[in-house]
């Protein structure tokens, strides 16, 4: 069945609201793996494959094996996010959609995982995006690090989440079934409204991988919508499926976009302290790095901040644009941003678990 021909059938049978959007590059094992489950429990909803310039032949593969999946091609590796943007723009022309699922190549969902994200978007107008349950694929009792039981923020710019400090990962034992606001949603499985995607101009391309989501969300509650987590949906991630956990360049775009991010979002009262505060704290985290064996840890911190250094006009044109289409950091978002060192409670008080610290108990 040709691309044109999926396209009139999907359009003649069913009225679409929904798409889940897997991108992929170079993984044609985890589709192999992966894919059977989300055929297997997604329903109303229109299953798409974006090949992010694959050199393998994922392409070939999917077209044998699940003619029902939609493709999108791209030209070459865009990298995740503005794989996604392009890949998205691309679906929204033809089938204009009112939600999304960014789903991880890596990931095996579970029975009737979608509809509780739907309804829970379609709750409120003001819920822009949320994120299921997401454990780990290797040891399904645990938490995942990608999202875990939902993901927050401290006020130096530190991503945590329910179920996942830094490398502590809790044990499910049910006590994030919950369905509530957070401060971001996990890019391994993001449910977002489409509409909202767009308006604010999708992830930030240049951020390649990681902590784009984060971006994303943040200003998206800078418009005052709301991120949720919904826990009773879940899938399992393995992690890592891209780039290794102890990859340097993994590494370097993490301490990059982190202030990258900062830069674009904080309010200006904060922007220079917070900046300075956390190079200082990068500098150490580099130090940690070489006492856990992985040398190129001063480079990797280098790079982030001299790419800070080189670009610093064209970020700084960013910043005003996102400014501009926010409010500024509304107290809307920043009552959800802790006012507590996550570093200073991991690391100092030794409180490695979020139900030492909850966090709207600042």
């Amino acid at each position: 069945m040709s691309d044109n021909q999926l396209f009139i059938k999907l359009k003649e049978e069913a009225k679409l609201q929904t798409a889940v959007v897997i991108l992929n590059y170079n993984g044609k094992n985890w589709l192999a793996k992966f894919l059977p489950s989300v055929l297997r429990y997604t329903k109303n909803a229109l299953i798409v494959v974006a090949d992010n310039g694959s050199t393998d032949d994922s392409i070939a593969f999917v077209q044998q094996h699940f003619p029902s999946i939609y493709l999108i091609r791209s030209d070459k590796n865009w990298g995740f996010a503005e794989g996604y943007n392009k890949a998205l723009e691309k679906l929204q022309n033809k089938f204009n959609l009112t939600y999304y699922v960014l789903l991880n190549s890596d990931v095996e969902v579970s029975e009737n995982w979608l509809p509780p994200l739907v309804k829970v978007l379609a709750s409120d107008e003001k819920i822009a995006a949320c994120q299921p349950k997401i454990k780990a694929y290797a040891d399904k009792t645990k938490f995942e690090y990608a999202g875990a039981g939902g993901g927050f923020i401290d006020f130096l710019g530190y991503p945590y989440c329910r179920g996942r400090i830094f490398d502590t990962l809790e044990t499910d034992n049910g006590q994030y079934d919950d369905t509530v606001p957070v401060f971001w949603a996990s890019g391994a499985c993001l449910a977002i409204k489409a509409q909202n995607f767009h308006a604010v101009g999708g992830f930030d391309g240049d951020f390649f991988a990681h902590m784009e989501e984060i971006d994303l969300c943040w200003r998206l509650k800078s418009q005052g919508f709301a991120i949720y987590y919904c826990g009773k949906s879940t899938i399992y991630h393995v992690g890592g499926g891209t780039l290794q956990t102890n990859s340097p360049k993994k590494s370097m775009l993490n301490f990059r976009n982190s202030l990258v991010m900062l830069l674009k979002n904080l309010p200006t009262a904060k922007l220079l302290p917070i900046l300075f505060v956390r190079m200082l704290l990068d500098g150490l985290a580099a130090l940690h790095l070489l006492t856990k064996g992985h040398f190129w840890g001063i480079s990797v911190v280098l790079q982030a901040h001299f790419y800070l250094y080189a670009n610093l006009f064209e970020l700084w044109e960013k910043r005003q644009k996102t400014q501009k289409i926010g409010t500024k950091l509304t107290q809307f978002a920043e009552k959800e941003i802790s006012q507590k060192s996550i570093v200073w409670q991991y690391f100092v008080q030794k409180k490695k678990y979020y139900q030492n610290e909850p966090q709207n108990k600042n």
